[in-house]
């Protein structure tokens, strides 16, 4: 059994293939980031599965993508878990970039973002991938993701740069009291995420004015300082998105690419569908 396993930050889909490349299961975690967890929060992330732990002395490979992975301590800590865990299985754990690389470009050459609850950007040439920004993370970095939107969302409710009538609709869809935002923020875990989920607001109201500005002001902040890293690679290829910002953000991101003199290529919702195709044709 091949285990094939696309994690975010906030959500961690899993996918079981037979040698013949057929579905067994499909199911769905909490994200498992290694970053900001736990080995043990990890795990019990991964046993919350029925299916995983049913199976887990018949799996054979894992292949497992993930944020936070791109980090060499985290990556270990968690290949070492799934190699524990896994017992029988050859353990490759590489970071979500090869995962959005696979699922948009396959073995072609292309820039590559990804626009989830974090965001990243990188080139591949069709067999190695490049970053030219080391990322640190959601507090400093990690423009037009949904953790970024989530906190300028809150910030603009709190400092009142948000239209009345959206402030009141944002009020009722979340809970705006500041000592539940700072438990969130500072005592739980995953605080990325948890700021992710604000930003589902923005594709509640995707023709409002203010929501607009801001996806536009996401976007520029991005291309300006990870896309046009690489302005000799844009020259020569599409610039393909994945994640879920990118999906509900497809009409933003053409209008800011054209600002910014790039080509869309593919926009790429989930990306273990392409992870799996891409697994699937090497079992061929």
């Amino acid at each position: 059994m091949i285990l094939i396993t696309d994690s975010g930050s906030t959500k961690c889909d899993w996918i079981a293939l037979d040698e013949k490349g057929e579905q067994l299961f499909k199911t769905r975690t909490e994200g498992m980031n290694p970053a900001i967890l736990s080995v043990e929060e990890l795990q019990s992330r991964m046993v919350s599965s029925e299916e995983l732990v049913s199976s887990k002395d018949e799996v054979t490979q894992v292949f497992f993508y993930g944020a936070g992975c791109g980090t060499e301590k985290p990556r270990m800590a968690l290949q070492v878990l799934l190699q524990t865990y896994f017992s029988n299985a050859e353990v490759t754990v590489k970071e979500d970039t090869a995962a959005a690389v696979y699922a948009a470009v396959g073995d072609k050459p292309g820039v590559v973002c990804i626009l989830g609850t974090g965001s990243n950007c990188c080139f591949s040439d069709g067999k190695n991938i490049t970053h030219k920004v080391t990322s640190l993370g959601y507090t400093l970095m990690d423009e037009a993701s949904g953790n970024w939107y989530g906190k300028e969302l809150i910030r603009d409710y709190y400092f009142k740069n948000m239209p009345e009538d959206l402030r009141k609709s944002f009020a009722v869809a979340y809970d705006m009291e500041s000592d539940h935002i700072k438990f969130n923020l500072y005592k739980q875990p995953n605080p990325n995420a948890y700021l992710a989920k604000h930003a589902e607001f923005i594709f509640q109201n995707l023709d409002e004015r203010y929501i607009k500005k801001l996806l536009r002001r996401g976007l520029r902040k991005f291309s300006r300082n990870m896309i046009l890293q690489f302005h000799e690679e844009i020259k020569a290829h599409q610039v393909h998105f994945v994640g879920s910002i990118a999906h509900f953000a497809e009409r933003r991101i053409k209008q800011v690419a054209g600002e910014f003199d790039y080509e869309v290529g593919n926009i790429v919702r989930r990306p273990i569908e392409g992870l799996v195709d891409y697994h699937r044709a090497k079992l061929a």
